[in-house]
């Protein structure tokens, strides 16, 4: 692609990238309950998605400092939506799950979000829904690999 041609492109690219995350942050927010944040929710997420992880691997997931994640470990421990589990091997090691209360919230989570999503997915034919998705993944993925490449430089 020219590179005149691309211009406009980032451009509208980065008007409707920071509308759509301005508005679905605030919209996410209201559905979140009080004692939940943005960061402890996507860290629950991760933790479900993963069944387990460490701390350092929510650390580099996040690309953020191992003092931010146990701050909101700690939190999230305290709420009683994750607990620590130590390895049985390696007792340095200790891993993060969720507990049956963290569970329940991401699952009324989830189903919050699935609502919220689909009142604006259902203004798409079936073939462009699934057209910006493949779309929105591929952009997804080249930032993923690229920065995995960066890493292990």
């Amino acid at each position: 692609m020219e590179t005149l041609q691309l211009k406009p492109l980032i451009e509208r690219y980065m008007s409707a990238s920071f509308n759509v995350n301005r508005v679905m942050h605030a919209l996410l927010r209201k559905l979140m309950p009080e004692n939940l944040t943005a960061d402890q929710h996507e860290t629950l997420c991760y933790i479900r998605e993963r069944g387990t992880c460490t701390s350092s691997e929510l650390a580099d997931y996040f690309f953020v400092g191992k003092s931010s994640i146990t701050a909101i470990v700690k939190r999230l421990v305290e709420k009683d939506w994750i607990e620590r589990r130590p390895d049985d091997q390696d007792r340095r090691v200790t891993y993060l799950a969720l507990t049956p209360a963290g569970e329940q919230l991401i699952e009324e989570m989830q189903t919050k979000i699935e609502e919220l999503l689909a009142r604006y997915i259902v203004h798409f034919e079936n073939q462009e829904a699934l057209q910006f998705i493949e779309t929105f993944e591929k952009l997804a993925n080249l930032l993923v690999c690229e920065e995995e490449v960066k890493e292990n430089l």
